[in-house]
């Protein structure tokens, strides 16, 4: 089965791909928009909800998705018109790596996509080469919030993939960042988000049995819960956090 097809259908009862609530975005939202007239570049935006969200209540916001799926943009492109927002957000079908813009950005989003670019810090490079001077990034990554056990292992993760919360804001400011703002997605919004993607996709492989992906998304979702509720639960965080540049007169 596609990945792309798998994860959107995984995704069809909570839209934002990552651990956080409906309040959690709106707050992170609220905290990174604060002039009302930003331009906004989610980069590996998936179904464009961080984009509607970013712009829906702020008529002088505009924004711009990157992401590589283009059947997935084409219909974000669709939905995002049928509300009446597509004058204001724009879409991209490419690698977000390799995306250019004439004119910076105010607010770079990059959450739950850090894999895209080979891990965070490459992610933070990509980030700052289209932020604009005092711009602001939000970004979203993991980290372990104990010492991963085989369990965690056993459902496809390394113990190098993430570090602990400490040595990732660490890495990050040493980077040349500052947090000035920053949500740990809570055991409630991980259960949330997990019911919900394994829930959507078994829905989806019951409700069409016929469908020749229906029994690898089925056992794709039977997995996936095997590895959250006997492995990383509880184990694996998610930081998301508001940053701007450090002067470095402050460094």
């Amino acid at each position: 089965m596609d990945r792309r097809r798998l994860s959107s259908l995984a995704h069809a009862d909570h839209p934002i791909a990552a651990p956080l609530s409906d309040a959690s975005v709106a707050r992170l939202l609220d905290r990174a928009l604060r002039d009302g007239a930003e331009r906004v570049l989610d980069l590996g935006c998936g179904e464009g909800e961080w984009l509607v969200r970013a712009v829906e209540g702020r008529p002088g916001v505009g924004a711009v998705g990157v992401d590589l799926d283009a059947e997935t943009v084409a219909r974000t492109r669709d939905r995002i018109a049928a509300r009446g927002l597509g004058d204001r957000v724009g879409l991209y079908a490419q690698d977000a790596g390799e995306f250019s813009s004439e004119h910076p950005f105010d607010l770079v989003l990059c959450v739950g996509a850090a894999h895209a670019f080979g891990g965070l810090s490459h992610t933070l490079n990509a980030v700052r080469r289209h932020l604009a001077p005092g711009g602001t990034a939000l970004i979203g990554d993991a980290f372990w919030e104990r010492e991963p056990d085989q369990g965690t292992l056993d459902a496809g993760f390394a113990a190098d993939d993430f570090t602990d919360l400490g040595t990732t804001v660490d890495r990050i400011t040493a980077d040349g960042w500052t947090p000035v703002y920053g949500h740990i997605s809570t055991t409630e919004e991980w259960d949330e988000y997990e019911w919900s993607w394994t829930g959507a996709l078994s829905r989806w492989a019951l409700d069409h049995a016929e469908d020749p992906d229906s029994g690898e998304a089925f056992a794709a979702a039977a997995e996936h819960r095997d590895g959250w509720l006997h492995g990383y639960r509880r184990t694996l965080g998610f930081a998301t956090l508001v940053l701007r540049r450090t002067p470095e007169e402050l460094l």
